[in-house]
């Protein structure tokens, strides 16, 4: 079975497994406050972030009514809620980044435990590739996995939260704006919302398939390092056997075959990376005009004042960005799998 079906065969029997061992560890009350504390601050940035799009109305429509009063009274309502916004932010850095060290605390712990029981470290030595440096995997890909999982669990609630909060914000202000065809008046319900979506969706689908190959290529990037590492703790181990059998042109060759092998899914990695940018930063380009080019039929129709049209582009920028947060973290999604594949074979090995 190839490498990458592998991985998205045992995608979610590794996941519970991970998930049933941090339930059972002693760090689980503390995932638990921290996970809560961190959905609350999200949820109370989400209303400051409405609240912030609200407000781009009665601001753009004082400065296009040129009233200096109503323009000054309307920064200091941004000063509040700009307050407020960093202060929650501040709180959700300090919360995901406790939120890391618990897991990785977590996941480590129970590595230990498994690892070390009775015979197992030597019988995993023996069952292959799974079995090539452990301390690779306990220590490095363990910590990978806790900072990349808390990062997308805490990224995709926060897009969830959004989402939710903007659609009905976009959906009221697309509402009674007519389009012209044969003579015709149409009335589209939400316009603007099956315009974000439809806008994310093509942007998602194209970054899957582009970004496919970096799920497999990242599980082969882990091992080729270890596989590196653990060639140069030979050598530096082994140093004065090495040297009394003048061994040195092998292991050089074979630090060279190591590195050549690295090399190579390295470049391949270089290649999909680049293949998947085109994408991601053709999407992200082109989204500076978007919300405008969807928005001007309800302003050019008056359904808008320069003040509503800017509140719907925030709007529309804010549920747009919610719903390719896939295109935006393909990538980290990718490292994310590979990472949880080498974890997770690992601790069923175990």
């Amino acid at each position: 079975m190839a490498l990458g079906t592998t991985t998205a065969v045992t995608l979610w029997p590794h996941l519970k497994m991970i998930l049933d061992a941090l339930r059972a560890s002693r760090q689980r009350f503390a995932h638990y406050w921290l996970g809560f504390a961190l959905v609350v601050i999200i949820s109370a940035t989400a209303y400051g972030q409405i609240r912030l799009n609200a407000w781009n109305k009665p601001f753009y429509d004082a400065l296009s009514r040129k009233e200096l009063s109503a323009v000054i009274e309307q920064l200091l309502v941004f000063a509040y809620i700009a307050g407020a916004l960093l202060v929650l932010n501040v709180a959700q850095t300090w919360l995901a980044q406790m939120a890391k060290l618990k897991l990785r605390e977590g996941m480590t712990r129970d590595l230990f435990f498994q690892w070390l029981k009775s015979h197992r470290s030597f019988r995993i030595a023996s069952l292959g590739e799974i079995g090539v440096n452990p301390d690779q995997r306990i220590h490095a890909d363990a910590q990978r996995l806790a900072e990349v999982s808390t990062d997308l669990g805490v990224g995709l609630l926060q897009a969830t939260l959004l989402l939710l909060s903007f659609v009905g914000v976009l959906w009221g202000l697309s509402e009674g704006v007519a389009f012209g065809l044969f003579d015709r008046k149409i009335v589209i319900p939400g316009y603007m919302v099956w315009c974000a979506l439809l806008y994310a969706s093509v942007a998602s689908f194209a970054s899957w398939r582009v970004g496919r190959p970096l799920v497999e290529l990242g599980t082969q990037r882990y091992a080729r390092e270890s596989e590196m590492r653990f060639a140069l703790m030979h050598v530096n181990e082994h140093c004065e056997a090495i040297a009394v059998s003048r061994g040195e042109k092998l292991e050089e060759d074979r630090l060279h075959r190591e590195l050549d092998r690295l090399l190579d899914v390295l470049r391949r990695i270089v290649s999909a990376t680049t293949n998947l940018t085109w994408v991601t930063a053709g999407y992200g380009w082109f989204t500076i005009v978007a919300p405008i080019i969807v928005a001007a039929p309800a302003y050019f129709a008056g359904n808008l004042t320069f003040g509503g049209l800017l509140m719907a582009v925030g709007a529309f920028t804010q549920v747009q960005q919610s719903l390719r947060w896939f295109v935006d973290n393909a990538g980290t999604i990718a490292d994310w799998r590979a990472t949880l594949h080498r974890v997770g074979g690992f601790r069923q090995a175990l």
